[in-house]
């Protein structure tokens, strides 16, 4: 995962690029004919300064490799970001950035 954050006039944006695989749990195996079981990220949490500004609960339906953008009013440099993320199989992955 990558957290680049940009600051600009008190306003602070937030990009995440979250690498996973994601499964919907639709989708057949060529070779077996078989359903490939459903692997996707079920939450995503980011904090400001520990205090909770994204509590996000997703499903099959996003993507692979999710990119979100997130707006947070009056953040400014120094402030430190955490993106937490869980899959549905129980796989978890966090990381923490500073706004620059």
């Amino acid at each position: 995962m990558s957290i680049p954050i940009k600051v600009r006039a008190g306003n602070g944006e937030i990009k995440a690029l979250i690498s996973h695989p994601t499964e919907n749990g639709l989708r057949k195996d060529s070779k077996t004919g078989q359903l490939v079981p459903a692997h996707f990220i079920n939450s995503v949490i980011i904090m400001l300064n520990g205090k909770t500004v994204l509590d996000g609960q997703w499903s099959g339906g996003v993507s692979k490799d999710p990119f979100i953008t997130l707006r947070v009013k009056g953040m400014k440099a120094g402030d430190r970001v955490n993106l937490s993320v869980r899959d549905n199989m129980g796989d978890t992955g966090s990381v923490e950035a500073s706004a620059s």
